[in-house]
């Protein structure tokens, strides 16, 4: 082992800039003379093919390592007994801390030459049985969204999404509207209008609001990784006087402090390195909160929500993504009921659950001090649900929010639903009186099907969503639609929220109702019409292009089921005390008519705006998390292969049975038959040698038996 300090440095030097992410912790300790910078760094690690390789040289080659930190380096590669003993290379660098020189003279230079080789003359001495595994040729790679250009590393050491950039575009239109509301606030809290009884509760915090929004405008991205949001809002976002960009990864921070200067931000985007929760805590007091804090975490947010309420102003705007949507639809309730605080149902409107879910953990924290939200926005896409709200302080408003949250009673035969609300609040002349729910609202069996039911919750039960915040975001969008990459989706979703009737928490979906009584499906626009034809409302639901929201009782929604099978009789045999022949036991109790009508069909549907997003690329989802690794190629190549393993057992075990189409005649797949032919070649072998025994020759073929 020879020890040399920068030795690797002295394989490539030119005057280019080059920095490769890997070793970036501890290039910046290194300066050359004469102002050169370390342009090329490339190094080359072999690995065996397979483990019988590697025992068969064990005696002859050690393993290869290579490790880096911010303080040290080591490489140290050594080669079978065929490589030439001058070609071999084995360094270790170490040392390289703040108080190493930061310079080297030409005659450390020179001595280093003495001790290294050049990549090429490695590679003409390697074994055939080595793979080259070449890191980082191309230290960076451009990406442009919005207005903002940032370098991402191709060491997927920072987490990057690019189909999350409709998240990024909404986050950007919200804040921007919400931005503007504040600046033309009059004596409503940031323009959002709000009734009369609770401005004469909070007026003295609207007063503080005005006088908070007159000054700066503070952001804070909690977990910013690359910092490509905080450069979006910095650019694109008027009126921001500082932006917060926090993670708690080194390699992130590095990140963000290299977009923020190649976008030249420095006066307005300050990078931080602090864990999220304990940042959020330091900046409680009134003086130094944040008007609009952005959580957006792999996975769930629950760890900082509470610092998260307390961080932001009275009145500020508070943003959470959630990507751990399998826990939030019913797959792990009790998963769901220890971060969130409430049990998760599957059923078919298990996306809006989701985001009421969501709602009622922000509101339990932001309660417990005197605080509670103003859902501007709810939306659920692709893999994720993200909310908008507002926070704010007012003790006697947060008395209410036990009428805003309720349980919900799913049927497990026919998954109708009702809600159990937990409190009731009714105005009265001198103010309001509460009190605790009337319930259950359902008997011990389903009254439809005669099946038990499932609990769940508590979820929030008030509205979504403030339309008139998005009729005035829908607006702004329309006016800039340039500037937003996913403009024609984020326009499409708008308005089907628009559309969708408040008051209705929840929903149903047709097809689901269909499948219970296993009949055909009509199509949306009759049974919508059906609904409107009975006197109730009916809207869409943008989680969901087959859902039914609507205030008629699931009563209603049977007996046009039970309307339906009669013009269109299920086909198949029902089982005795199956939810389908208990429910198509009874008739109708009113009188249904599916005359299609023109109000049946959405005006977004008619405008044929793009509604329900088509997925947006191949292997699109949540991505892996962010992660250092000199050997990334390697790891994408394992995870291509392994890729469908579980089929390609299955299908590996059914060649222990023999084909039945070579016995027939012959088999049209050939090779690529997941079915043995080699068992009927040797069945047929079997019995020829019985025939020879015999001394009667055998007339048969392989295709046919003997």
């Amino acid at each position: 082992m020879i020890n040399i300090r920068g030795a690797i440095f002295s394989i490539n030097i030119i005057k280019k800039c080059y920095s490769s992410p890997s070793v970036q912790s501890f290039l910046p300790h290194f300066t050359l003379q004469n102002s050169y910078a370390i342009s090329f760094l490339k190094l080359r690690c072999y690995s065996r093919k397979s483990e019988e390789m590697s025992e068969s040289h064990d005696s002859q080659s050690p393993h290869h390592s290579v490790h880096v930190d911010s303080h040290s380096f080591h490489f140290q590669s050594s080669f079978p007994s065929s490589c030439d003993s001058d070609s071999c290379v084995t360094a270790n660098v170490d040392g390289l801390n703040k108080n190493a020189p930061s310079t080297l003279n030409n005659s450390t230079m020179d001595n280093n030459r003495n001790y290294c080789t050049s990549t090429s003359s490695i590679e003409s001495n390697v074994s055939s049985n080595l793979t080259p595994v070449v890191m980082d040729e191309v230290p960076y790679r451009t990406i442009t969204e919005g207005k903002a250009e940032v370098l991402f590393p191709t060491t997927h050491d920072v987490f990057y999404n690019p189909v999350q950039e409709f998240n990024r575009d909404m986050s950007v239109a919200v804040i921007k509207t919400y931005v503007k509301a504040c600046s033309q606030s009059t004596g409503t809290k940031c323009g959002i209008v709000e009734n009369q009884s609770e401005q004469e509760l909070d007026s003295v915090h609207t007063a503080a609001n005005k006088k908070v929004f007159q000054g700066e405008i503070r952001v804070l991205e909690a977990l910013a990784a690359s910092g490509l949001r905080s450069v979006r809002y910095a650019m694109e976002v008027p009126n921001l006087t500082q932006i917060i960009a926090n993670d708690v990864s080194h390699q992130a921070v590095e990140s963000m402090k290299r977009n923020i200067k190649h976008n030249k931000l420095e006066g307005i985007i300050i990078p931080s390195k602090e864990e999220a929760a304990l940042l959020m805590y330091q900046h409680r007091s009134f003086s130094r909160r944040f008007h609009v804090v952005d959580l957006d975490p792999y996975g769930s947010p629950c760890q900082f929500l509470d610092a998260a309420v307390q961080a932001v102003h009275d009145g500020g705007l508070l943003l959470v993504t959630c990507t751990d949507m399998a826990v939030l639809c019913g797959n792990s309730s009790e998963t769901c009921r220890a971060k969130y605080g409430a049990v998760s149902l599957k059923m078919k409107s298990s996306h809006e659950m989701a985001l009421r879910i969501v709602l009622q953990t922000i509101e339990s924290h932001a309660n417990r001090y005197g605080r509670y939200i103003v859902p501007l926005l709810s939306l659920s896409a692709d893999f994720y649900v993200r909310v908008f709200v507002k926070i704010h302080t007012s003790p006697t408003i947060v008395k209410q929010s036990t009428s805003k949250l309720a349980m919900v009673f799913l049927c497990s035969g026919c998954e109708t639903y009702n809600l159990q609300y937990l409190g009731k609040c009714i105005e009265k002349e001198k103010g309001f009186k509460f009190s605790p729910g009337d319930g259950p609202p359902v008997e011990r069996l389903c009254l439809q099907c005669q099946h038990k039911h499932q609990i769940g919750g508590p979820i929030w039960a008030a509205n979504l969503h403030d339309k008139h915040f998005l009729s005035s975001m829908l607006q702004q969008i329309g006016n800039e639609e340039h500037s937003y990459g996913t403009a024609k989706r984020m326009i499409g979703i708008l308005n089907v929220i628009l559309e969708e009737l408040e008051d209705c928490p929840l929903y149903y979906s047709l097809d689901r109702l269909c499948a219970v009584v296993h009949c055909i499906t009509p199509s949306l626009l009759q049974f919508r019409s059906a609904i409107l034809n009975a006197g109730y409302k009916v809207s869409l639901s943008h989680t969901n292009r087959t859902s039914i929201k609507t205030d008629a009782p699931a009563s209603i929604l049977w007996d046009i089921i039970r309307e339906w099978t009669k013009q269109h009789p299920v086909k198949r045999k029902l089982e005795e005390g199956s939810p389908a022949k208990v429910i198509l036991s009874k008739e109708p109790s009113i009188k249904v008519s599916f005359k299609v009508r023109h109000d049946a069909n959405p005006i977004s549907r008619q405008q044929s705006l793009l509604r329900f997003q088509v997925n947006p690329e191949p292997h699109w989802g949540p991505k892996a998390r962010a992660k250092a690794s000199l050997c990334l190629n390697e790891q994408i190549e394992k995870q291509w292969r392994k890729q469908g393993k579980k089929i390609k057992m299955k299908d590996d075990h059914l060649k222990e049975y023999p084909c039945k189409k070579i016995k027939m005649g012959e088999c049209t797949f050939g090779d690529q038959c997941k079915y043995s032919h080699e068992l009927e070649e040797k069945e047929h072998q079997t019995k020829c040698e019985i025939k020879e025994n015999d001394s009667s020759p055998c007339t048969t073929s392989v295709k046919e038996p003997c």
